[in-house]
């Protein structure tokens, strides 16, 4: 298809990554202003796409402050309809405890390699192993923010959200095997040494949640865009996790789905559980 406008300009390093863009300018005073103000549920958005997970976000009053992507178009239409928040780049070159602290970190890794359509490299390939990029930030956001001398849950991010193909559940030697390291890896936040129990033989299931006493709660759900005004069948795991409290299954399973979802009142509850 072709276009009067040509092809999507590439982005300079000053438009859209770190220091010296617009995005970035902007962005930095109102950080400023929220670190003085009452508290605003804040986002980081890692592998943003076109900002899927900023749109959600902003439907319920969390504001998204920054977003780590490569691809040039999608950076083109993120600064067009969210024109204050920043752009970071690659992951691989971010490091934690130089990004702004937030109450959310989100992200949809890379799903090729996990995809029952692909070659079935799993967490091991190049592309869907990005995921470990995502544990490894939120891991070094939050040994700042203790250093920093933030306790127990007012510890950021708080939240960790990750939305993957189904695949996933099947993919891995033996079957299911890298759904398994997701889970163990975002426990591990929480608890360096923890483990997370396998599947196999059996498969794993569309929903589930698992939850430590010392703090910390993680639920799963797979769920189909049809259902959600959205014409095709569309399958995807959503994941969340409460780094500092048994909230997950409660946001994941008591919400989702509620009429109150359209009219905004779950909005309301999830900004006071992310607080």
């Amino acid at each position: 298809m072709s276009s009067a406008m040509g092809p999507p300009r590439k982005l300079s390093e000053t438009d859209c990554v770190e220091r010296g863009g617009t995005a970035e300018r902007v962005n930095s005073h109102i950080c400023a202003g929220i670190s003085d103000a009452e508290h605003v549920t804040t986002m980081g958005s890692l592998f943003d796409g076109i900002g899927g997970f900023p749109l959600a976000a902003m439907r319920y009053g969390i504001q998204t402050l920054w977003a780590s992507e490569i691809e040039p178009f999608p950076i083109k239409v993120t600064m067009r309809h969210f024109p204050s928040m920043a752009h970071k780049g690659d992951i691989t070159k971010l490091r934690g405890r130089e990004l702004f602290p937030v109450d959310i970190i989100c992200g949809g890794s890379p799903c090729q390699d996990l995809s029952v359509a692909g070659a079935r490299a799993g967490l091991s390939g190049a592309r869907s192993g990005l995921f470990m990029e995502q544990i490894r930030i939120v891991k070094e956001m939050r040994t700042a923010e203790r250093e920093r001398g933030r306790k127990g849950s007012d510890i950021r991010p708080r939240w960790f959200c990750w939305e993957k193909v189904p695949g996933a559940f099947s993919s891995g030697t033996p079957k299911g095997e890298d759904f398994r390291i997701v889970l163990e890896e975002i426990l591990r936040i929480h608890d360096g040494g923890a483990a997370a129990p396998y599947a196999y033989p059996c498969t794993w299931p569309d929903a589930g949640d698992i939850a430590i006493e010392t703090g910390f709660s993680l639920a799963w759900r797979c769920l189909d865009a049809q259902f959600w005004g959205v014409a095709q069948r569309r399958k995807r795991i959503y994941l969340v996790a409460d780094l500092a409290g048994p909230f997950a299954p409660q946001l994941l399973f008591d919400m989702i789905g509620r009429e109150e979802t359209v009219e905004g009142t779950t909005g309301d509850t999830v900004k006071e559980l992310a607080a």
